[in-house]
């Protein structure tokens, strides 16, 4: 399987190579599939990966200069060994044949590689069960530090959603509450807290003193290497180790955002959320040689909390989510809803008087409450009074990466 993978990650770097060499106006489709046709018959150990991994090797690139030209993402490049996903193709789904062998285990055909034992988490469109309508079409083989994955694509065909009748809500994202609603029914994962010991939320105290130890081990391990020399097998078994605690406890953290956020999407009609600039947020305070920053260390710890809740995938699983049950998401501004009192809707200084804790100074309100409560309550006020944010002219807004020069100016 390893050695597919890169022989794929090979197959895209020549790819990229050819690409970039030959004159524009020789670059097309064909050109290219006749490109790596040649490679295949010239290079003996890319016959490794099975044409038709390579073919969508292929339209995988063309894609990802398609994305390129609309503004969508930066240029694609050469894949590095050790700093790019490990991952394998198959498009056509007649050459899976899935089968499953009871309830927790099944089993697929790998083109190659032969029948694969997989662990059975979701239910799947194979035997009767399948049809025209719904079935498998391909799979793609990833690879991380937990070892080998496997995620079918699956074409099926469903009814238009019925209206979501549920209730509107207002969420307000932070850190010590999570996802605070405005109804008061605040999600949070208390069994995972960070403390000052335990500085990554998902991993229990066991293993984050184990992750210590590990971090160490390959910090003086790496003292004894030399300018130039290649890391050492230990070395990099260390940093497998390590890679292994963080996946696990990024496995955790999707697991409880997934689950969330579904229960969300079943028990709400209307979500509103706030319009944030996570990549703005999470920049450092450093500063400049001639202009030092103030409270570096503390705001390094702020943006890695901010990290670790990963605010924009919970966002991105309720669009789909509610999506798919009939509700709707909408965005509000941001500024000004930490600062607003949600009771008498004015914003007084020093009302906000610590992290957790906010009371009105207005003469004759007074109201006092969690802040993450208060802010969830002026978003879902917002979004009540016609703040919603809506794209220029009812479309979506295509941005462009940064550098990237738009289609006609190419």
């Amino acid at each position: 399987m390893d050695d597919q993978a890169h022989a794929a990650r090979t197959m895209w770097n020549c790819l990229h190579d050819w690409w970039t060499m030959v004159p524009a106006g020789r670059r097309s489709l064909a050109a290219a599939d006749a490109a790596i046709r040649q490679a295949r018959k010239e290079i003996d150990w890319l016959g490794v990966l099975p044409a038709q991994a390579a073919q969508a090797v292929l339209k995988t690139y063309i894609q990802a200069w398609k994305n390129c030209w609309e503004g969508r993402a930066g240029a694609p490049n050469f894949k590095a060994r050790f700093r790019s996903v490990m991952s394998v193709d198959v498009p056509q789904g007649r050459d899976l044949n899935v089968t499953r062998v009871h309830r927790r285990w099944g089993m697929v055909n790998i083109p190659k590689i032969g029948r694969v034992r997989f662990r059975w988490t979701k239910d799947l469109p194979v035997g009767k069960r399948a049809n025209a309508d719904n079935r498998i079409t391909g799979a793609r083989l990833l690879k991380d530090p937990l070892g080998w994955h496997i995620a079918f694509r699956v074409q099926t065909r469903e009814p238009k959603p019925v209206a979501h009748t549920g209730p509107e809500v207002g969420i307000d994202a932070g850190i010590t509450v999570p996802l605070a609603l405005s109804d008061g029914n605040h999600q949070t994962h208390d069994a995972w807290k960070s403390t000052k010991d335990k500085p990554n939320t998902w991993l229990t105290e066991k293993e984050q003193a184990k992750l210590l130890c590990l971090e160490r081990r390959a910090a003086q391990r790496k003292q004894h290497r030399r300018p130039g020399e290649r890391t050492s097998h230990r070395l990099n078994a260390t940093y497998d180790q390590i890679a292994r605690l963080h996946a696990r406890a990024k496995r955790r953290h999707l697991d409880w955002q997934h689950q969330t956020t579904t229960g969300i999407a079943q028990q709400y009609g209307t979500v509103v959320v706030e319009q944030l600039q996570i990549t703005t947020m999470v920049k450092s305070a450093r500063g400049a040689v001639d202009a030092p920053g103030r409270n570096v260390a503390q705001k390094s710890g702020l943006n890695r909390s901010i990290s670790q809740e990963a605010w924009g995938r919970t966002v991105g699983m309720l669009t789909y989510k509610l999506a798919q049950r009939g509700g709707t998401l909408h965005k509000v501004p941001a500024p000004g809803t930490s600062q607003r009192c949600s009771a008498c809707g004015l914003t007084t200084p020093g009302s906000r008087e610590s992290q957790a804790l906010f009371v009105c100074k207005k003469t004759g309100c007074g109201w006092s409450g969690n802040a993450d409560h208060n802010a969830a309550r002026n978003i879902l006020h917002l979004y009540r009074m016609g703040h919603a944010l809506i794209p220029a002219a009812g479309r979506a807004v295509v941005r462009r990466a940064k550098r990237v020069k738009p289609t006609a100016a190419r």
